[in-house]
């Protein structure tokens, strides 16, 4: 099986399964410490249906100076409905907890935040039907299949990190 395949296997009907899951706790755990901190974090959204909180690792772009995360599974995930329901309202962990606002990027601006978001995460790249290197035209054909949001710090919310 090559890693591609893997990589899809994991995630069938776009959901992940249960070595999926067990390897996104793992992750999140890595991701919350703080060790990765300048690559990937650990997303926390509030479920829409359960009201719990629900964390999963995000390898996080950074376009301009602003960092975004995307849904490399597309529009129909629980996290990015979560997200919505919640009217942007997550916070990230990477050793910090901050409090964020997360503003979804039109349709139109998405491509080049895709394309840098390929280049920087391997494990999205078999879920995006562009290679990484591709020109942004590319990006653009598909870019309202995959939702970007942009990660705003609330500012009037305090961030706790660990000792």
């Amino acid at each position: 099986m090559r890693q591609d395949d893997f990589y899809r296997w994991l995630y069938r009907g776009q959901r992940p399964n249960w070595i999926a899951k067990l390897l996104g706790r793992w992750w999140a755990v890595v991701a919350s410490s703080g060790a990765i901190s300048n690559y990937m974090m650990t997303l926390e959204v509030t479920g829409r249906k359960s009201g719990r909180a629900i964390s999963l690792p995000m390898v996080i772009a950074i376009v301009g100076g602003q960092r975004y995360v995307i849904s490399m599974l597309g529009e129909n995930v629980q996290w990015v409905h979560n997200v919505r329901a919640a009217g942007g309202r997550a916070v990230l962990r990477s050793g910090c907890r901050e409090v964020i606002h997360l503003e979804e990027v039109p349709d139109s601006q998405r491509a080049p935040i895709l394309k840098a978001y390929l280049q920087r995460a391997p494990g999205a790249r078999p879920h995006v039907p562009v290679n990484k290197n591709a020109p942004i035209a590319e990006f653009e054909k598909i870019a309202t299949a995959f939702p970007v949001f942009r990660v705003v710090s609330d500012v009037h919310a305090t961030s706790e990190c660990l000792s």
